[in-house]
């Protein structure tokens, strides 16, 4: 019993590690190489991205100095594709989304410096909001870049798939 008590609070205290992790939230905007400068609204520790035009806000592209250039929300964060997702549909949800927020909009999301108008669309996830998709990918964001510019979450497994930055290509950033 002696043992087990200790055990179980080095359990305990790693879940709540875990668990806190995953959360955090930013309302505040950044410009220069990583933001648009816009207002925005974000809801990363509810487990969503939020952009909207009205909002003002947006896609973007931006210079990784580990990957070259990456689609970043309006904020600077990284923008992730998920290889469990099939035909423009997420199979994310739940802890993942906690994980892996997806980008959503309240109204049609808008394309600015470098990315390509043509490939910003949306789809309806089965919680009833709209998540915005580029060349076909359900586009999130990773809990774990908690700065702009960050890229942890490239070349990643977890729940059951990759998780890759995209190009402005809509393709895989190289690394």
């Amino acid at each position: 019993m002696t043992r087990t008590l200790p055990a179980i609070a080095l359990l305990a205290l790693g879940a709540l590690l875990a668990v806190s992790g995953c959360g955090g939230s930013s309302s505040s905007s950044s410009g220069g190489a990583y933001g648009s400068g816009g207002e925005t609204t974000t809801a990363k520790s509810k487990g969503a991205s939020t952009v909207s035009e009205s909002s003002g806000g947006a896609v973007a592209v931006a210079d990784n100095p580990k990957l070259g250039k990456i689609l970043v929300d309006s904020e600077g964060f990284t923008l992730y594709d998920f290889h469990k997702d099939k035909g423009g549909k997420s199979a994310c949800y739940g802890a993942c989304a906690n994980v892996w927020p997806p980008l959503t909009a309240s109204g049609a999301p808008r394309a600015t410096s470098g990315v390509e108008a043509a490939k910003l669309g949306t789809t309806k996830r089965s919680d009833g909001t709209i998540q915005v998709t580029y060349a076909g990918h359900p586009l999130y964001t990773y809990v774990t870049d908690t700065k702009p510019g960050e890229v942890k979450g490239n070349d990643f497994s977890s729940f059951g798939a990759q998780w890759y930055a995209l190009a402005p290509s809509g393709e895989e950033a190289g690394d």
